[in-house]
């Protein structure tokens, strides 16, 4: 391996180590209040983004069912090809855009709003249409993304997924979500068999 390699490597972990230290700087408390109580009285939460943040959608889906709130990532093309009929009025769709302007959400917002779904938009652009568009607005930071061009989704997705996490770590303590109950959906793996033991 090349030095410069190596070198960009290790300086990876200090962008994204900074990274997330710098957003606790940004972090709103009221918004991030205000998000954690509607995805816990939403019947059905889902979630969309495209490239790196659809990815990190598909985790945050997950996260949610891992807690019991019943979660769906919606792919922004099924979604204005009959894929919204999953949410209905109380639900709360979650956007992830970094710049808030990804033209496939667009119109999904469009039909949030048509129906009565609670929409919340985690980006970088607070006057972004997705942003603007939302009934809460969680600010995503990112300083840099790793690699010497900062074009690569890799910071970007580490600050999304961080968010994410955050949510499913409050709501965990604001449903006193039980280990038990974890153990009941998750019998599989080596998580499985330490938690039904």
């Amino acid at each position: 391996m090349k030095k410069e390699s190596l070198l960009a490597a290790k300086a990876a972990y200090e962008i994204e180590y900074e990274c997330i230290r710098q957003m606790l700087d940004c972090f709103d408390e009221d918004a991030f209040g205000q998000a954690v109580e509607l995805l816990q009285s939403a019947p059905r939460i889902g979630a969309s983004g495209c490239g790196h943040s659809g990815i990190l959608c598909q985790h945050f889906a997950h996260l949610m069912c891992c807690i019991e709130q019943p979660a769906k990532f919606i792919s922004p093309a099924e979604a204005v090809h009959g894929g919204m009929g999953f949410l209905q009025k109380g639900d709360v769709m979650v956007f992830a855009s970094r710049g808030g302007k990804t033209k496939e959400l667009l119109p999904i917002l469009d039909i949030c709003k048509r129906k009565g779904i609670k929409v919340i938009t985690v980006t970088e652009n607070m006057e972004s249409p997705l942003a603007t568009g939302a009934d809460v607005v969680l600010k995503q930071h990112v300083n840099r993304e790793t690699d010497k061009y900062n074009s690569q989704g890799t910071t970007s997705s580490t600050s999304l997924a961080m968010i994410f996490h955050a949510l499913q770590t409050a709501l965990i303590e604001e449903t006193d979500y039980q280990n038990e109950q974890f153990a009941l959906i998750h019998p599989g793996g080596a998580v499985g068999e330490r938690l039904n033991k």
